[in-house]
């Protein structure tokens, strides 16, 4: 009866379908191509392959890039790079990433940034402006031993500062997240749409709201924990 009657998204033996609404169980099924620390090369390689294989399936253009080791808490496994195909291209592009995380960018790119724009701003979007994905760094750029590794540390954030749209007007996060730019009170609403909608796709979502050191960005991350302020 689940079979026949339940949303796909909704059902976790379902394989996951990029082109889906996002559902009950979709963070669970990116969460499948997520690694661990010890993972063998052998799983990192089929692991990583079979990611790839799903982003393709969907019509992105992604190719794998190198793994990177930088030492202690700084190091990236799966990594990959979207380079095209049907995407809102990110700028700048060529980031390096997890590829869960550019699954779950798709999956906020299709379900979420996209239709809000459209509905909200009556254009589509031609880019993400973005602050990157890989820093080897803790929390805040602190020097602090005890502080917590970034999830930048494993390429496994995004930091969204903005949008540039087909119609050539430009959104970010440091003019119009409280409606004082020029897209006015639609353009705060868009931008805050693309937080909540974030916060069903990725772990941690971090706002202009939650506190001064992410005033002209969006944090978008998938680590273990979930955080969505």
């Amino acid at each position: 009866l689940l079979n026949a009657f339940a949303p796909h998204q909704d059902l976790p033996w379902k394989p996951l379908d990029l082109n889906h609404p996002i559902g009950q169980a979709t963070a669970a099924k990116v969460g499948d191509f997520q690694l661990e620390r010890t993972a063998a090369g052998e799983e990192i390689a089929a692991v990583t392959d079979a990611c790839l294989t799903l982003l393709r399936q969907a019509g992105v253009t992604v190719e794998r890039a190198d793994d990177r080791d930088d030492g202690g808490f700084c190091y990236v496994q799966g990594a990959v790079r979207l380079t095209g195909g049907d995407i809102t291209p990110l700028a700048p592009g060529g980031l390096v990433m997890q590829c869960p995380l550019a699954v779950r960018y798709v999956i906020w790119d299709r379900q979420v940034l996209q239709p809000a724009a459209q509905e909200i701003l009556g254009s589509r979007i031609a880019r993400v402006n973005n602050y990157g994905s890989y820093a080897c760094r803790r929390i805040y750029n602190s020097d602090q031993p005890d502080a917590r590794p970034s999830e930048h540390a494993r390429a496994n954030a995004l930091d969204v500062a903005g949008v540039t749209l087909e119609d050539g007007r430009t959104l970010s996060l440091s003019n119009d997240w409280n409606g004082q730019g020029e897209s006015g009170e639609p353009g705060a609403r868009f931008l805050r749409r693309l937080r909540d909608g974030g916060c069903r796709v990725f772990s941690t979502v971090l706002s202009p709201d939650y506190n001064a050191a992410h005033n002209d960005h969006l944090h978008l991350d998938g680590a273990p924990r979930g955080l969505c302020r």
